[in-house]
């Protein structure tokens, strides 16, 4: 039973069904190396189903003790994944990206682990999801001591084990965001809301009852997927709520996404700076909407928005300046501090520099 249940674990951390056909071998069972993946990497990677080992039944005691001992050593890598969690890095993608046909990706899958560093794409990761938030504390707190204080007021829970596990859809993401522009939140939840009525009960010009993906989710936390969006008419978006100008960057982020120029593989992979760069050629996405799409939704560590008010007060704030003085100051843009003096201030708190802006925003 405990080995049913160590495989049953698996199968759910990678999404598949436990009645997966077993995939086989010239021998008539499953690889050792392909039922270890299935523990081992953490992206979308095909995991044993759980009736694989019921299907093999091994005929010889020899290939009965090389089972055990794989189905031992699956529990031991499974028990290790979920205390250490995931590899994770300080220039990368934290965060589990969902794709439009519900698979997960990260950047540290098995088969990247595995490869030389020149192959991989991305940087080696230099710790994991359920110890990279006191990592960060700990560079923080050396670079400054005094931003222990303000991490014992305000932890950081975007970077905790918890944050770390959230799933999320880039394509969702974004378009929330955009949604979000310039009105309340309340403004911006409703609109949200009819905009996935829209495609949740009517079949208009989508097709989507048809849709396998649609099947699969319609019980789950549903939103439209890009090519879905894609096809309908701009007058169609606007029945959400949404402004002429919101319903054009909408659709015309879905038509990247439904054709491939954007994936959430690029977003995986994308350094910080080709990530900005890629995002914020699209209509709609200015830097700061990038920026905290970045923070909040890819989950990386080092984005540092110089032009967030927030930010630039809660650090005028901890270098000591007067901020209620300066925010009585016509100053523009840069009333609390000019960018140069908050990259050459930050700089020490790299490669974690949105850990130290949560804890000095936090300040007054």
């Amino acid at each position: 039973m405990a080995q049913k249940r160590a495989l049953r674990s698996a199968s759910r951390l990678h999404n598949v069904s436990v009645n997966q056909p077993a995939r086989k071998t010239t021998k008539g069972f499953s690889s050792a190396d392909e039922v270890l993946r299935g523990a081992q990497n953490l992206s979308v990677a095909s995991a044993p189903a759980e009736d694989d080992l019921v299907e093999l039944s091994p005929t010889t005691p020899i290939k009965r003790r090389k089972l055990e001992h794989r189905e031992v050593d699956l529990q031991t890598r499974t028990s290790a994944t979920n205390s250490l969690g995931r590899p994770a890095g300080t220039c990368s993608t934290n965060a589990q990206l969902k794709t439009p046909r519900g698979s997960r990706l990260v950047a540290y899958p098995q088969e990247v682990l595995d490869s030389p560093p020149s192959q991989i794409g991305v940087p080696r990761p230099t710790t994991s999801t359920n110890q990279i938030l006191e990592q960060a504390y700990a560079h923080l707190i050396k670079a400054d001591p005094r931003m222990q204080s303000l991490i014992d007021k305000h932890p950081c829970p975007l970077f905790s084990p918890e944050g770390l596990a959230e799933e999320v859809d880039p394509f969702q993401s974004l378009c929330n965001g955009i949604m979000a522009q310039q009105v309340s939140g309340a403004a911006a939840k409703s609109i949200k809301s009819k905009f996935i009525d829209l495609f949740r009960n009517s079949e208009k010009g989508t097709g989507i009852k048809d849709e396998p993906f649609f099947q699969t989710r319609k019980h789950e936390s549903f939103f439209p997927s890009p090519a879905q969006v894609a096809s309908c008419d701009l007058s169609y978006l606007r029945r959400a709520g949404l402004s002429a100008r919101k319903a054009e960057y909408i659709k015309g982020l879905a038509e990247k996404f439904a054709t491939g120029e954007l994936t959430a593989a690029t977003l995986v992979k994308a350094s910080d700076e080709e990530m900005i760069q890629k995002l914020t050629a699209v209509r709609g996405l200015g830097l700061w909407s990038v920026q905290m799409f970045a923070c909040f939704a890819l989950k990386r560590t080092d984005i540092f928005s110089t032009g967030d008010l927030g930010v630039q007060r809660g650090m005028a704030a901890f270098m000591g300046k007067n901020v209620q003085k300066l925010k009585a100051n016509k100053g523009g843009k840069w009333k609390y501090m000019s960018e140069s003096d908050m990259l050459t201030y930050s700089a020490k708190f790299a490669p974690f520099r949105y850990a130290s802006c949560h804890a000095s925003s936090h300040r007054n």
